[in-house]
């Protein structure tokens, strides 16, 4: 796909830049909301990521989380996180990514994650599977919550929201061998797909945070939906991924708890 070259030329060229701001203390931070920031860095990466694919395909839309919507004349629509888990990055906490996905026609047929720390590059592209750092990856083979690792999150409301995870958290804490609350929906998603996850559920989220990820989880063999089971994960902001299988147990689980 000609898109891929751009696209990872974009994630590695803001993963340098990520990675220049890490650990400085002269760092501008924009709150947004009670728990939601956004730092000089989220810019300075979303700006280098635009400058980049606009020179490759000048004509594509853009969805990205700090500057929004810009509709292009074409059928192709970037959907950028420049810096997916910012406040991990503030307190240096070493799990962040650049998150890039490319949707025609309403259909996601590229993604791309990367992780600078580890310099791990996560892609995938419609219909050609998952690879991390040009090897092939897929999801586990677990079948059953008992034997299972799983990761979530936390609404950016959830001081207020009732409907804030904490139920299903509790019920699946419970019920699976472990669970994880790493930060950075984008890389959770590439986790799952590469084995590091046996799955992963979450809601309150935005297209940006998923659109690379979701791709990747399913063309390494993850089922991905929302929490009906559908497609529709972009709009409603919920979204299950794991082997189908399991799936099915968190789709249960997820029912039942809320």
């Amino acid at each position: 796909m000609l898109e891929t070259g751009a696209a990872i030329e974009a994630a590695l060229r803001a993963g340098e830049i990520i990675l220049d701001g890490l650990n400085r203390a002269d760092i501008a931070v924009y709150q947004k909301g009670p728990i939601d920031f956004a730092t000089q860095i989220d810019r300075s990466a979303e700006a280098a990521i635009k400058s980049c694919l606009g020179a490759a395909f000048p004509g594509y839309g853009v969805l990205a989380e700090e500057s929004g919507s810009a509709p292009g004349t074409s059928e192709g629509l970037w959907i950028i996180d420049p810096l997916d888990g910012t406040i991990n990055f503030m307190k240096g906490y070493p799990f962040f990514s650049v998150s890039i996905g490319l949707q025609k026609s309403g259909m996601m047929v590229l993604g791309v994650v990367y992780n600078p720390v580890l310099r791990e590059l996560y892609v995938a592209e419609r219909g050609a599977g998952a690879r991390l750092n040009g090897r092939p990856i897929h999801a586990t083979a677990v079948a059953n919550l008992g034997e299972a690792m799983l990761a979530s999150g936390f609404p950016y409301d959830a001081w207020e929201n009732p409907d804030n995870n904490s139920a299903p958290w509790a019920a699946l804490l419970r019920r699976c061998l472990s669970l994880r609350r790493d930060g950075s929906a984008a890389l959770d998603l590439c986790y799952v797909a590469c084995g590091r996850l046996d799955g992963y559920w979450e809601k309150g989220l935005s297209p940006w945070d998923v659109a690379a990820g979701s791709l990747i989880a399913a063309e390494a063999e993850a089922r991905v939906t929302d929490y009906s089971g559908e497609q529709g994960f972009l709009d409603s902001g919920e979204i299950v991924a794991a082997n189908a299988p399991l799936h099915a147990e968190l789709i249960s689980t997820l029912a039942t708890a809320r």
